[in-house]
């Protein structure tokens, strides 16, 4: 299988070697491929990455600006890197912001947080390394990113047995709440060549998984010129042009979903039956004030085409409470499509007003209370269905993938099915391989294994290990030939 060539930057900064860099990556995927990069840029020039953050010299905080709780969480890290940047003795030298909030309000963290010592916007992610160097650039003015990562460029890889694959950058969607297009900038999706080649290095270097990430990934080619088949034709490629045992995609748009796409999800088992759709609403009101396309009843539509084409279909969505209008009827009638179509796994934000929105100045805004309040009703419907739905697998044995030890004791191992995108929806935790006594717990990260589910939780479910033989590719030969 065939490497692609990596992207030669300028020669490394003469003093990086010895110079210690922890990164603090803070978001969504597509942040942290973003994060990955960085990393790899800094690794591939000498300097040396440290993950105790009172040993680093620099410490970057990669943030995310998208809603009012992850601005405050990104705060917090910046704030915590500068304590540690404070204290006496072995003291982080320099503090550098990243991402989104670097694009955004670079200003307004430079007056607010004087301990901040530079910052690496969007479109200087490839010269991370000189810019640590150099104390990072000083804060500008708002502006969009312009920037595409392609397949030369150097990734480290901090995920276990998978691998996020961006496929493109930026957004054209309207929506009224949201202000990602300002800073990401306009939709700008990769070649599926440029993609097929990073997705086999990805393989080769042990993702078993691609999950493949885009503001709006049912839109990806558009601007290519690939039509509404985008999406499906560069699947198609990577399935048989590489060796992945899983392709998912995340964040499709309900109006631009091609339907070909959960054919294709119910007929090769190496795409995930899984279908992420972050919806916002379903009241008809509240969807035009967002400009969001559609209705409840055409997402109904989607889901039971979904389902009724492979019964295991997994369905995620995420809702926004609390919108500029909502009222409690809207509500109402949002918890009442919730347990209509029961999804598997749900997220729920309370809305908050973003500048450069137009939602920001509707009226009828909703308080923050009551919004708060919604959200705990929302959520706590959807425990319940959850637990019904992950209930339903209890005695079923499914192929896994092994992430490696638990995050909160390292005597058992964590795994997801495929009804499971990483790091958003819950784990199976494994506490027993039948018939072969202790867990081989060195042996099995990155591995693909028959899971028996015996318990199931709102959250997580438990399970045993039963086989060892579910980690062969059903790629064929034709990947490996298509890469030599």
């Amino acid at each position: 299988m065939s490497t692609p060539a990596r992207r030669v930057e300028a020669g490394p900064p003469a003093d990086a070697a010895g110079h210690r860099v922890g990164l603090v990556s803070l978001g969504c995927a597509k942040n942290h491929v973003d994060s990955e990069v960085m990393l790899g840029v800094l690794d591939g020039q000498g300097f040396e990455l440290v993950a105790d953050l009172d040993r680093a010299d620099t410490v970057i905080v990669n943030t995310c600006g998208f809603i009012d709780e992850a601005r405050e969480e990104s705060i917090d890290a910046i704030l915590d890197a500068a304590a540690r940047k404070a204290d006496a003795g072995e003291s982080v030298g320099q503090v550098l912001v990243a991402g989104c909030m670097a694009n955004r309000y670079g200003r307004e963290l430079a007056a607010e947080i004087p301990e901040i010592d530079g910052f690496v916007d969007l479109d200087s992610l490839r010269q991370v390394g000189a810019l640590v160097q150099l104390g990072g650039s000083p804060a500008a003015e708002p502006a969009a990113s312009h920037l595409v990562f392609d397949h030369r460029d150097s990734r480290l890889l901090t995920t276990g047995g998978y691998a996020y694959l961006k496929v493109a950058e930026g957004c054209n969607n309207p929506c009224t709440f949201c202000a990602i297009p300002v800073w990401r900038g306009r939709l700008r999706s990769r070649p599926v060549e440029s993609l097929v080649l990073e997705a086999r290095d990805l393989v080769e270097r042990g993702a078993r998984e691609l999950v493949l990430v885009a503001q709006d990934t049912t839109r990806y080619g558009e601007d290519l010129g690939y039509g509404r088949h985008g999406l499906l034709r560069l699947v198609e490629a990577l399935l048989a042009e590489t060796d992945a045992d899983w392709i998912r995609f995340l964040y499709a748009y309900p109006t631009t979903l091609d339907e070909s796409l959960l054919e294709l999800m119910a007929s090769e088992p190496r795409v995930a039956s899984y279908l992420d759709m972050p919806l916002q609403h379903s009241d008809r009101e509240v969807l035009r004030a967002m400009r969001r396309g559609g209705s409840a009843g055409r997402y109904r539509r989607i889901f039971e085409r979904a389902r009724d084409l492979d019964p295991e279909m997994s369905l995620r969505t995420t809702f926004i409470v609390g919108f500029p209008g909502e009222d409690e009827a809207a509500f109402e009638r949002l918890l009442e499509f919730v347990s209509e179509v029961r999804f598997d796994h749900l997220g729920a934000f309370v809305y908050s007003p973003e500048s450069d929105t137009p939602s920001a100045s509707l009226p009828d805004q909703v308080p923050r209370r009551i919004a708060e309040e919604r959200r705990e009703r929302l959520l706590e419907l959807q425990r319940q269905i959850a637990l019904e739905r992950r209930g339903r697998l209890v005695g079923r044995t499914l192929p896994m993938l092994i992430e490696g030890p638990c995050e909160e004791t390292e005597h058992l191992l964590q795994a997801r099915h495929q009804g499971l995108a990483p790091e958003v929806d819950g784990r199976v935790l494994i506490n027993d391989a039948a018939g072969d006594g202790p867990l081989p717990l060195g042996l099995l990260a990155g591995r693909i294994v028959d899971v028996e589910i015996t318990d199931a939780f709102a959250d997580d479910s438990v399970g045993r290990i039963v086989g060892f033989d579910a980690a062969a590719s059903t790629a064929g030969s034709a990947a490996s030939e298509a890469g030599s």
